[in-house]
């Protein structure tokens, strides 16, 4: 989960951002700390050409360069910063090869909910996508607020309960890494992590159709059963009955989950049953 070492275009970006940002800031910082060593080296106690000013008291020159190299460096800064996020908007439509795949994620206590609803199919802390296609990303939460992130793929965007959040992304490298909760959710939080399988596209279909030959159906009630917080150590896959399933839960129509429960503290009270709990 390198960040620095980027698989998607979006990622790729950001580590752009970052670097600048970066550099941007060292250019001030570095000289600073240069001319405090140089000024407390100067005006040392033994260094008779150091000069004393006991009459001193301001310089409009030097006020001048105390404030504007500052104020240059914040405006640069900001500008990196806003343009480059403002290119970066989550929702905007993102280029790439072949079909687009339309992926629904739910974040679970204490899991990951992935639904293909064009393949109909769905999986749990497993995500397997095409390289180079657009992935169009529909989130949600079941209970709590969560953050989904793949570091090498970037944008980390929140899920949150009875909304949807849009993010486009894309893989352009064959190969396995990890996405993660990037925001506590309680006792499970630690285990939220989830593989992101990035395959040719030809052996895509094949996942799909290997997948969709599942003994299990990922219903209403699968889901219900699902949204019981627990931590998910295998990686289960279902066949996609109903592809309408991601739009019952992200209206409500099916109630969320009750959320993390206080199991070592009986002297908080509980969330209510049914009802969602941020923390």
């Amino acid at each position: 989960m390198n960040i620095l070492a980027p698989q998607g275009p979006i990622a790729a970006a950001e580590k752009v951002i970052l670097i600048d940002s970066i550099a941007i800031m060292l250019a001030i910082v570095v000289p600073t700390i240069v001319a405090i060593i140089a000024f407390a080296y100067y005006f040392r106690q033994s260094n008779s050409r150091a000069f004393y000013l006991p009459d001193f008291a301001h310089s409009g020159r030097i006020e001048l360069v105390v404030w504007s190299i500052p104020t240059l460096t914040i405006i640069l800064l900001g500008g990196v910063a806003w343009i480059g996020s403002h290119q970066l908007d989550p929702a905007a439509p993102v280029a790439g090869t072949g079909s687009p795949v339309r992926v629904q994620v739910v974040s679970l206590d204490w899991k990951w909910l992935f639904i293909y609803p064009d393949q109909r199919v769905a999986t749990v802390n497993t995500l397997t996508v095409p390289v180079g296609a657009p992935l169009q990303l529909e989130l949600t939460s079941s209970s709590v607020m969560n953050v989904f992130f793949i570091p090498q793929l970037g944008s980390m965007i929140y899920t949150m309960n009875g909304m949807v959040t849009h993010l486009n992304l894309r893989a352009d490298q064959e190969g396995d890494t990890k996405g993660l909760s990037a925001h506590f959710s309680g006792d499970g939080f630690p285990e939220m992590m989830f593989d992101v399988h990035v395959v040719s596209p030809l052996d895509f279909p094949n996942w799909v159709e290997a997948t969709a030959k599942s003994g299990s159906a990922l219903t209403a009630d699968t889901y219900k059963q699902l949204a019981e917080q627990s931590v998910e150590t295998g990686r289960p896959t279902y066949r996609l009955p109903d592809p309408r399933l991601f739009d019952d839960i992200a209206s409500q129509r099916i109630p969320p989950g009750p959320g993390p429960k206080l199991a070592d503290n009986p002297a908080k009270p509980q969330p209510v049953s049914g009802a969602a709990s941020v923390r």
